[in-house]
């Protein structure tokens, strides 16, 4: 056997969960071995928080903290600063590989990086997931939201989201949305509306049933999910990112353990650590202690919007939650009960924040089928 001499350097990372809990399995600060070959799955977001000690938006070589060469490696343009560039023009380069690959995989054609608003002074994009052979009859969307915290994550993985529903005759979206490191709440329900509204102004450009948007997420994308569900059309939470005649009303909501009212979490038994200045429920609200902001935290719950006219909703949470607790969900769906909306909810038994217990066929099947049933009607599947 043949043994190849492979470089290591020696990375200090913290393990944390979407929402910027330390996991009970990891030691803090614990050095772990990456290869040279293999770049740190780390955001700029998180390197600025760690880094940037004159909070100027970039990183120099003075400011960075860690190994020497792991700066160089980060620094793609070798200008001695660290900003959102390197860090964009690596994910595309890593990425556009796998999504080349798993487009040529399957019945899907991949728009990348589509412009559909504005977030602040800034482009706003989605990746729209299409069907390679169009079919005659529009055709209804299903949107995907990342979770992450609202301070992290991106875009990407929702591909294999909406896929499914793609080679069922849908047409998918992806979205992004500002962080929280760029701009607290409501801008990331704006920017979500806007993709809404996007989507419907551009239907007979992408072949879009306008009438038949489902939307889902998870995590924090589950909240934004059942937030849009819930405040169609709510003037204050509209923005002005872009098409401002198109309406911001889904007609399905899939919600995947997404926080809802935080005055019941932050004072749920081991949950209190959230209600903490810097949590990312905090974040969300522009900081301090999420307590002490009531109108926030009413402004953010999308049980604050529920009405009568609400979309149907699925609501899939795991039952050992250690990241957010149950009962989010449980009062989301009781509070659709009490309106007379449509409305499921499954609590997986042995299921946490996310894992391999949502990847099972069958819980991925109950999703599909959800949408398929509301929106499904008369859809074309593509020859």
């Amino acid at each position: 056997m043949h043994h190849t001499k492979i470089g290591f350097l020696i990375v200090t990372l913290v393990a944390t969960s979407a929402f910027g809990q330390q996991t009970q399995t990891e030691t803090p600060r614990q050095p772990i071995a990456v290869p040279l070959t293999q770049r740190p799955r780390i955001t700029f977001e998180e390197i600025l928080r760690r880094e940037d000690a004159n909070k100027d938006g970039k990183v120099t070589k003075d400011e960075f903290k860690g190994p020497p060469r792991l700066f160089q490696r980060f620094d793609l343009d070798r200008d001695d600063v660290l900003t959102q560039l390197d860090f964009a023009a690596s994910v595309r380069q890593s990425r556009m590989g796998r999504q080349r690959n798993f487009a040529a995989a399957g019945d899907v054609a991949i728009e990348r990086d589509l412009v559909f608003g504005k977030g602040g002074q800034r482009d706003l994009t989605m990746h729209l997931v299409l069907p390679k052979n169009r079919s005659d009859a529009p055709a209804p969307v299903y949107v995907w939201i990342h979770g992450g915290g609202w301070q992290g994550g991106t875009k990407d993985g929702g591909i294999r989201q909406v896929t499914p529903l793609v080679k069922n005759g849908f047409v998918g979206a992806t979205i992004e949305y500002r962080l929280t490191g760029e701009a607290s709440f409501p801008a990331q329900i704006q920017d979500c509306k806007c993709a809404i509204r996007f989507l419907r102004a551009h239907a007979l450009k992408y072949n879009i049933d306008p009438e038949r948007i489902a939307v889902g997420g998870s995590s924090a994308g589950g909240h934004l999910a059942a937030l849009v569900g819930t405040s169609g059309d709510v003037p204050e939470l509209e923005g002005n990112g872009g098409w401002p005649d198109q309406s911001s009303r889904v007609q399905a909501v899939v919600d995947l353990y997404g926080p809802t009212d935080f005055n019941k979490f932050v004072v749920t038994n081991g949950f209190e650590s959230h209600n903490k200045d810097g949590s990312p429920e905090s974040k969300l609200l522009g900081g301090g202690r999420v307590l002490d902001k009531p109108d926030g935290i009413k402004r953010v719950n999308p049980i604050t919007y529920v009405d009568k006219e609400d979309p149907p909703f699925l609501i899939l949470h795991g039952k050992s939650d250690r990241t957010v607790p149950p009962n989010q969900s449980e009062a989301m769906h009781k509070a659709l009960q009490a309106a007379n909306v449509p409305t499921t909810l499954h609590i997986i038994e042995g299921a946490g924040h996310g894992g391999p217990e949502f990847s099972k066929p069958d819980i991925r099947k109950k999703q599909t089928n959800f949408i398929l049933s509301v929106l499904g009607e008369e859809v074309a599947v593509p020859k």
